[in-house]
């Protein structure tokens, strides 16, 4: 049943629209972080290149299978799957950009996923943010509010925090 309100969703307002007010380039390192039935991965895919590379995270098994769908029917080369919970796994400094959208109210402690965030993301790196669970106050602030990001930019879709030294 989500996924087919994701499939409404995308319908309505196309993934691709998001994904050019990102401003990916190619041979970016991506994590999308809670991919769920995967809804960005093709547009980030073709953004990025073969040079690039997508990380989609996912603690749902059934989401992990629905972008391994999408990963096998579009011969996706650049994408790998993440079946967690947490961006532990990646080393410091390796992500160019993290897709947070639409997850962050779910998330039990916002704080240590936004810290550790922070610490893959490459000192130019991006955090877009979207969730529209939340208004745009308590998004500002409570990215902000770690003392980790600063709001770069408020585009039509998404937020774009850059990290903090």
């Amino acid at each position: 049943m989500m996924a087919l309100g994701f499939k409404i969703r995308d319908l309505v307002n196309p993934r691709q629209k998001i994904v050019k007010e990102i401003g990916l380039k190619a041979g970016f390192h991506v994590l999308d972080f809670g991919c769920g039935p995967g809804g960005y991965i093709l547009p980030v895919s073709l953004a990025i290149g073969a040079s690039g590379k997508l990380y989609a995270l996912d603690a749902y098994p059934l989401a992990i299978e629905m972008v391994k769908k999408i990963i096998a029917k579009n011969g996706l080369t650049n994408v790998e799957t993440v079946f967690s919970d947490s961006s532990a796994g990646f080393a410091a400094e390796s992500l160019d950009v993290v897709l947070l959208y639409d997850i962050f109210h779910d998330l039990p402690d916002q704080n240590v996923v936004l810290k550790d965030l922070h610490r893959v993301l490459k000192p130019t790196g991006v955090l877009s943010f979207s969730d529209h669970h939340l208004k745009e106050y308590e998004i500002t602030s409570k990215v902000t509010g770690t003392g980790l990001f600063n709001l770069k930019s408020k585009g039509k879709y998404t937020y774009a925090f850059t990290k903090k030294p």
